[in-house]
């Protein structure tokens, strides 16, 4: 709606984890580092722990589409799963054709051999488990049985997590340590600094088309700071609400006054953005009018959900 207006080719804070937008920040470049590293050492299990909407299935897509041809990589988005269903996802991940006739034990020397014959190939077999706290105990231990499997030197298969939290939680019960003793890096990924957002916002402008001068105001990046506490996703909406209202002028600019009223009308909003924001709502009658006049309805236009 607004990419014509300020240049665009599409949508800059969409909240689709596109690796177009990877903005490759201190503690991003970290982990994907640690991660790369450790899979390509062989290592067995890796967890990676972040708040919600700090990017960890961009992260994911990123590890995934940085690994050469050597890695054979099977991706869970969902890991509510049945110790079954794992076994079969994987199974037919690394080519192994479904057939509901095959008892467990059978599947399981299936996946042996599959795997033993991917080594041969120098391939590595690596799952990646997205929102891992979600998955059933019997289903993890069904997976650290599964990494059981491996020659005199390697492991045949690697597993990375990556989820909230409450992962640590789960991963702390006393019947689940044998495989929180098997995690060999574990790392927390942080959301965006303060002093990284103004070029993180325009990371994401530029990966979206945008060439003009610097698009939003230092005042408006100081406000998204205060509302967002660098959380990428939380980011991303107040950054489009903002350049709806800003739309809505047919300002050049987005500014503190754009944002506060994006904040505003974010729930999501960490409340001292939020009372911050109040501050300078007083502006907001001659911006209804303006966007009544353009035929633009904002509150409309500012339902966007996490």
């Amino acid at each position: 709606m607004y990419r014509q207006h300020f240049g665009l080719v599409e949508h800059p804070f969409s909240l689709t984890p596109d690796t177009q937008f990877f903005f490759n920040s201190q503690s991003h470049r970290e982990v994907l580092s640690t991660l790369l590293l450790a899979l390509r050492h062989s290592e067995g299990f890796i967890k990676i722990v972040g708040e919600v909407g700090t990017g960890k299935t961009l992260l994911s897509r990123k590890l995934l589409a940085s690994l050469g041809d050597n890695f054979l990589t099977a991706y869970i988005p969902n890991p509510y799963l049945t110790p079954e269903e794992l076994k079969w996802f994987l199974a037919e991940e690394i080519g192994i054709t479904y057939s509901p006739e095959i008892p467990s034990y059978q599947l399981l020397r299936e996946i042996n051999q599959r795997l033993v014959e991917l080594a041969q190939q120098k391939k590595q077999v690596v799952l990646v488990v997205d929102e891992a706290q979600a998955m059933p105990r019997e289903t993890i231990e069904a997976l650290r049985l599964l990494t059981n499997l491996e020659t005199e030197k390697n492991k045949l298969l690697q597993v990375v997590l990556i989820g909230q939290p409450e992962l640590d939680d789960l991963l702390n019960r006393p019947d689940l340590r044998q495989l929180k003793q098997r995690i060999v890096f574990s790392e927390y990924l942080h959301g965006i600094p303060r002093k990284s957002l103004a070029d993180y916002i325009s990371y994401r402008l530029s990966s979206a088309g945008y060439r003009g001068a610097h698009l939003f105001s230092a005042g408006a990046i100081n406000l998204l700071y205060r509302a967002s506490g660098g959380v990428p996703r939380l980011i991303n909406v107040i950054s489009h609400k903002a350049m709806l209202a800003a739309y809505g002028e047919k300002s050049e600019k987005v500014t503190r006054s754009h944002m506060a009223r994006a904040i505003a009308d974010t729930k999501e909003s960490k409340s001292i953005g939020r009372i911050l924001a109040q501050r300078n709502i007083w502006l907001w009658p001659g911006v209804a009018a303006a966007a009544a006049a353009s035929a633009l309805i904002l509150p409309s236009l500012f339902g966007v959900n996490l």
